[in-house]
């Protein structure tokens, strides 16, 4: 896009998964797959969409847990392999974008704001997501889990995307979903802004966001109280 970005306006960093996405359909499909090939039963869908929210390797885990399965540490790295290789397949079958994301999106951008994801989906899984979605285009970065050596909620996975889209790290806004993505704002002493329709095991309301919204048409206004705050 080519919408001048404001040096001085603050990044705007997105979580994916349960911030600009609902992509539990597809998650929990590529989890039920893989739970099937070691003859474990699926798990609901309504109990293992509180199991998403700190990447695909958590997400096994959880879901071995949640079926009181103990496997060793090599036996969970193949079943993450395989995972990451059905779920190749199956990004964007059921995954749709949260309504009113494009329109908030192309606010922000054209308010001046950079933007960019910090993800713990893994970095070529989330690209090819954020295309298929069709908001490619507005992000400067898109980092994923296994983009730099540390991942969320270490401070350096969201400083670092700042920079790499150009941004300056001590002036950012995360926006999320989970726990997560909150103690990654506070840790990189950053101010967040939560949602409370994605993947949480705690509510948003108890996180303590900067600021909470419920719906994305209301982000463009959370940004910019956030900006006049300083």
């Amino acid at each position: 896009m080519s919408t001048r970005i404001d040096p001085d306006l603050p990044t705007i960093v997105f979580d994916l998964d349960g911030t600009l996405a609902e992509t539990a359909p597809d998650l929990i499909w590529t989890l039920n797959a893989v739970l099937a090939e070691i003859d474990l039963p699926p798990i609901p869908f309504e109990l293992a969409r509180d199991l998403i929210g700190a990447g695909a390797r958590a997400l096994i885990n959880r879901g071995l847990a949640a079926d009181g399965r103990e496997l060793s540490d090599e036996d969970v790295e193949k079943l993450f392999n395989r995972y990451l290789e059905i779920y190749d397949t199956r990004l964007c079958v059921e995954t749709h974008l949260f309504e009113h994301v494009p329109e908030s999106l192309d606010i922000l951008r054209q308010r001046g704001h950079r933007l960019a994801v910090c993800t713990n989906k893994m970095e070529y899984h989330s690209l090819k997501l954020i295309d298929a979605l069709g908001i490619a285009p507005y992000f400067s970065a898109v980092c994923g889990r296994d983009t730099f050596a540390f991942c969320k909620p270490d401070a350096r996975h969201l400083t670092h995307t700042v920079i790499k889209a150009g941004g300056d790290p001590g002036k950012a806004i995360m926006i999320g979903d989970s726990r997560t993505d909150i103690d990654t704002a506070l840790n990189a002493n950053l101010p967040s802004i939560g949602v409370p329709f994605g993947y949480t095991d705690t509510p948003m309301t108890a996180l303590g966001p900067d600021v909470l919204i419920s719906h994305f048409r209301e982000l463009p206004e959370a940004v910019m109280g956030l900006v006049r705050r300083g």
